[in-house]
């Protein structure tokens, strides 16, 4: 990777953007550009053109995206589909007229059909219909798969494509009302425990079976790509393991060190059976995730204690 090279990385303070300018960091890259949201707003088409026009990125990270869990995908369908929508084309579009060199879509595994062999193959997109608890975020996410293909085919444009499976790590989002399963557990228990609460309700029937990446892993992969790949075809990031959302609650239980039992609350939704994805395609490439579950989930509860729990403590009253 040449170090000089101008970089742009779409959702710098986002849990991936931060993650994939730590990688590049490491790697010796200082020519980097990471404008906050105050500083561009990427649903504005005007401002994201003049700003690639100004700066002229040789390489763009397209990492900024409105995420949530189930939740929140439920609740706001047209918010997850508008606004990504309109990230990714405003991004994909400035980045042709400006002529920049390579891009990587970041996506999600949230693209494959609800019902599809596992592990998910790359081949299965648009196999068959989505999981409906999540398919505005998915829909907008194949369209940016198919921007991406587009601007390929029509004008030649290096830009590739990235489905990375269930993230976590630093900068996660613990907000209960918007979080994904992860993030979501690690503060249920934490709280639980400061608490001393009986018990924990985890959402569903603790049943399906879910792959977890850490972020820095997802990060590596990316740049892995950038320097390794460049073909229509989209590509996975996992690490190509699973485990049920029961197995998942009680590693978090024993991380966090509560004592207390688990509930389920089978009146909300379970979404997927099973999201494993295939990762044969980009090990093959060369490159494999290397942190383990464990020690990635003590490591992101260390930081969730360090930069968010202080926030969210109830306050006990000394007697």
């Amino acid at each position: 990777m040449n170090r000089n090279t101008k970089i742009f990385v779409a959702g710098a303070r986002g849990m991936v953007g931060s993650a994939i300018i730590r990688a590049l960091k490491r790697e010796g890259c200082s020519n980097i550009l990471a404008p906050t949201r105050n500083e561009l707003d990427l649903l504005d088409s005007r401002a994201v053109h003049a700003y690639l026009r100004e700066h002229l990125p040789a390489q763009v990270y397209v990492a900024a995206a409105k995420v949530g869990g189930i939740l929140a995908n439920d609740s706001l369908p047209a918010d997850f589909l508008y606004d990504n929508l309109m990230i990714e084309a405003n991004l994909i579009h400035a980045a042709h007229a400006c002529n920049v060199e390579k891009l990587l879509f970041l996506g999600s595994t949230c693209i494959y059909p609800k019902l599809a062999p596992q592990p998910l193959k790359e081949e299965y997109l648009l196999s068959g219909p989505l999981e409906p608890t999540n398919e505005w975020y998915a829909v907008a996410k194949i369209a940016g798969i198919k921007l991406c293909q587009a601007y390929r085919r029509q004008h030649g444009r290096h830009f590739i494509s990235a489905m990375p499976t269930n993230l976590y790590g630093p900068f996660d989002n613990f907000d209960l009302s918007s979080s994904h399963v992860m993030p979501a557990l690690i503060r249920k228990f934490h709280d639980a425990k400061i608490a001393r609460a009986a018990t924990v309700t985890v959402w569903g029937s603790g049943t399906p079976l879910r792959e977890f990446l850490h972020v820095d892993d997802c990060a590596e992969a990316c740049l892995f790509l950038m320097q390794h790949y460049d073909a229509a075809e989209i590509v996975n990031i996992g690490v190509g393991e699973d485990l049920s959302i029961l197995a998942l609650a009680e590693l978090i239980k024993r991380v966090v060190g509560f004592k207390g039992g688990l509930e389920f609350d089978r009146s909300k939704p379970d979404g997927t059976p099973r999201k494993l994805v295939d990762t044969a395609k980009i090990n093959t490439l060369g490159w494999r995730a290397r942190i383990d579950l464990e020690a990635g989930v003590r490591e992101t509860y260390e930081w969730f204690k360090a930069n968010f729990a202080a926030e969210t403590e109830p306050q006990v009253r000394s007697r």
